[in-house]
């Protein structure tokens, strides 16, 4: 079982990630707090797999929290930060500091799932509104690459919807497939692309022009 600690001032808000997250057999929600110094206690003593973290909260943000836990790897927790607030600034500094992840309150629940397991895989999964207007930006005045010629259609197809920010089970649906054969396929571009992580896959696709493709 993976150990949850669920950390936002907002009661409604831990109750639905708890429901969310609570229906998932390998998930187990271990610890609730309602502030930033309560959610840092919880992690020290509890030290769970993966911290959910609001960025402004009463005492200790969501911010100092992921600095002070990448700062313990004693603690081996991962933090995805989960906020309302769709600012590039925080983003940066999120992941920067070593955020496992950067999902938008309203983001779809199956996504909250996703970011979970990519963590735990050691991956960052960030909100697709986010992730394309990011990527879209780094990618400004940028000639394309050419595609990976080792990577197969199937594939070019699959990275092509990373980069637009859809999660396994929205590129199943637009594919045709199942979410675990989307994985698999995902699994596959990392490989060939250096073991690269989700982010990573979809600033390559930008940059090599595959996003038009669909």
């Amino acid at each position: 079982m993976t150990d949850v600690v669920i950390a936002d001032d907002h009661d409604m808000v831990r109750h639905g990630f708890r429901m969310v997250l609570s229906a998932q057999p390998d998930l187990t929600i271990v610890g609730e707090a309602s502030n930033g110094n309560a959610a840092w206690d919880l992690v020290r003593r509890l030290r769970p797999a993966v911290l959910l973290a609001d960025i402004r909260m009463p005492g200790i943000d969501g911010l100092e929290l992921v600095r002070r836990i990448a700062a313990a790897p004693e603690l081996d927790t991962r933090v995805i930060v989960v906020t309302t607030f769709n600012e590039d600034e925080y983003v940066t500094r999120a992941l920067r500091d070593g955020a496992s992840g950067f999902l938008l309150k309203v983001s779809a629940p199956g996504l909250l799932v996703e970011a979970v397991r990519a963590a735990l895989a050691g991956n960052a999964l960030i909100s697709p509104e986010v992730t394309v207007r990011l990527l879209e930006r780094f990618n400004t005045g940028r000639e394309p690459l050419q595609a990976d010629p080792s990577l197969t259609p199937r594939e070019r197809d699959v990275a092509a919807l990373v980069a637009r920010g859809l999660s396994n089970e929205e590129i199943g649906a637009k594919l045709h497939v199942s979410p675990g054969t989307v994985k698999t396929h995902v699994a596959h571009i990392s490989l060939k692309l250096g073991n690269v992580t989700r982010v990573r896959i979809a600033a390559w696709a930008w940059e090599s022009g595959l996003v038009s493709r669909l």
